[in-house]
């Protein structure tokens, strides 16, 4: 017959289980503790290392605008002899289905006329021309149909156009891919089509699915889980919303960062930040100081 423990027995298994029940505390607690610094780290924009991203696109926002009238030939011209990777053309579509390059809905700011660009066709919008002053002196020059961009460069740049919804439909985008092809550019991989407007890009990739697209988001407005859920290779964001984190997550996810500067007093500030982040392209409005940013050791 096996003896009963002793007092002393007792209490040295006692011991033994008081112990191991400590040691099995202990754990789970360092083990929680490793979860929440792991997720810390993860999570943090401060801990995650840049990832080195190809060299950067430098693509002409609205032309060089810097130096002639945005959105016209004379602007664009001026930005492919900088050598730039893009030519960046706003798209809009007058009352008679015609496309011109104009960023604004109306013509109010960069011409000498009033009203929406919908309201005009396009022997009226002919005649009124955009109107600036560079160094003292007042430029002209009229608004440019895309057909006499694409005649003015034909295959010697590469686009990058942005589409719209006109009056909140899907109207510009079957002539745009027809005169694209008109002139080869998708066959030739020389356009990049983007858009705040998922239908719009859409559409455009049910005609063209060749074409690579960028989903653009608004100052302010920019999801992380909706650039990474969509099948879009490039994401188009405004300066401030770029952030090491949101970068980096583009990134793992294959997708290239381009970014945009709506205030022009800070934008060579904002461009040296977010080289620092390792971003993809600049829709820059000064492609002279992107490019000698870009080249510097």
């Amino acid at each position: 017959m096996q003896s009963l423990p002793t007092s002393r027995e007792e209490h040295y298994f006692t011991a033994v289980k008081e112990n191991h029940l400590f040691k099995r505390i202990i754990g789970f607690i360092l083990f929680v503790g490793l979860m929440i610094l792991l997720v810390f780290y993860i999570t943090s924009e401060h801990e995650v290392e840049p990832m080195v991203a190809d060299f950067p696109k430098i693509i002409a926002h609205r032309g060089a605008n810097d130096r002639f009238n945005e959105s016209t030939i004379s602007a664009y011209k001026i930005a492919a002899e900088d050598g730039v990777d893009a030519l960046e053309i706003d798209l809009r579509m007058t009352a008679d289905g015609s496309l011109v390059a104009m960023h604004d809905k109306t013509i109010d700011r960069t011409t000498n006329g009033t009203g929406e660009v919908s309201n005009f066709d396009l022997k009226e919008i002919k005649e009124i021309p955009t109107v600036d002053v560079f160094g003292n002196q007042s430029t002209v020059e009229e608004i440019p149909m895309l057909k006499e961009i694409l005649d003015t460069f034909k295959d010697s740049e590469y686009y990058y156009i942005e589409t719209r919804l006109v009056n909140d439909r899907l109207v510009m985008e079957v002539p745009l891919v027809e005169l694209l092809n008109k002139y080869d550019l998708i066959a030739k991989d020389l356009v990049t089509i983007q858009s705040f407007s998922e239908e719009s890009l859409e559409k455009i990739h049910e005609l063209a699915p060749e074409v690579p697209l960028t989903l653009l988001f608004g100052k302010g407005k920019f999801s992380l889980k909706v650039a990474k859920s969509v099948d879009y290779p490039f994401i188009g964001m405004e300066a401030s919303d770029v952030t090491l984190k949101n970068v980096n997550e583009l990134h793992r996810q294959g997708k290239e960062v381009h970014v945009f500067f709506n205030d022009m007093k800070s934008e060579k500030a904002e461009q040296e930040r977010v080289k620092l982040l390792h971003v993809d392209g600049y829709f820059t409005n000064d492609i002279r100081f992107t490019k000698q940013l870009l080249w510097e050791e």
